[in-house]
């Protein structure tokens, strides 16, 4: 019994001489960890009030667009836009105003707006959408050089018909109807049998070919 109560008594002294060596780091410890929970639980509650705020803006635009309010679209997109840059909302309702912009005649805004999308929406699946909604807006402004330029930013994985499609119309705004006809070609070979675009990819490859005879030198006369 006698070494019972000295083992007990040994084991008591060890547990407070460690307390007295350890106790301070542990107590430190302990309360980083309860600044870090409240502190990750306090960030997780701004991000919620972040997107709540965002998504009511975003509702607002769809409404405006709804509603063919213009004005109205521009402006809360606007201030979506630069109030809450990194939410997904942003993007969404830049590429709305895009739509709207470009539906009016404002091309240039229109790529602004899809630029200032695409730059804010990082490495997302909506991104190549974004970049071929740019590429048809350069195209419409008849630039078909900056347009080759905002598709070969895109993954070759992504869209490859409907990338393939657009690179031939760039190219073909440029003159240069061969390279075009290659990649009408490639978007063909992308789709499938019975997609609907084939129909206006044909007319495509069919008229570079009756472009090609009309440039064509004449056959000499028997």
């Amino acid at each position: 019994m006698a070494f019972e109560v000295y083992d007990d008594y040994e084991q008591n002294e060890r547990v407070v001489k460690w307390l007295r060596e350890n106790g301070l780091s542990i107590v430190i410890g302990i309360v980083i960890g309860l600044v870090g929970i409240f502190g990750w639980q306090q960030w997780r509650a701004h991000q919620v009030r972040i997107e709540t705020a965002a998504a009511g803006l975003y509702q607002q635009v769809q409404t405006a667009l709804a509603s063919n309010q213009a004005d109205t679209v521009a402006r809360v997109a606007g201030e979506l836009m630069k109030e809450y840059p990194k939410s997904t909302y942003a993007v969404f309702a830049a590429s709305d105003l895009a739509r709207e912009q470009a539906g009016a005649g404002n091309l240039d805004k229109a790529a602004d707006s899809l630029q200032w999308a695409i730059a804010h929406v990082g490495d997302k699946p909506l991104k190549p959408l974004l970049q071929i909604r740019l590429a048809r807006v350069e195209l419409a402004r008849g630039d078909g050089k900056l347009a080759l330029t905002t598709l070969d930013a895109i993954p070759a994985t992504g869209f490859v018909g409907l990338v393939q499609e657009l690179r031939g119309d760039a190219l073909v705004k440029l003159g240069r109807a061969d390279d075009a006809r290659k990649a009408y070609t490639a978007a063909m070979s992308a789709l499938a049998a019975d997609a609907p675009e084939r129909g206006a990819l044909k007319m495509k490859l069919d008229d570079l070919a009756v472009s090609a005879e009309s440039a064509a030198p004449g056959k000499p006369e028997a």
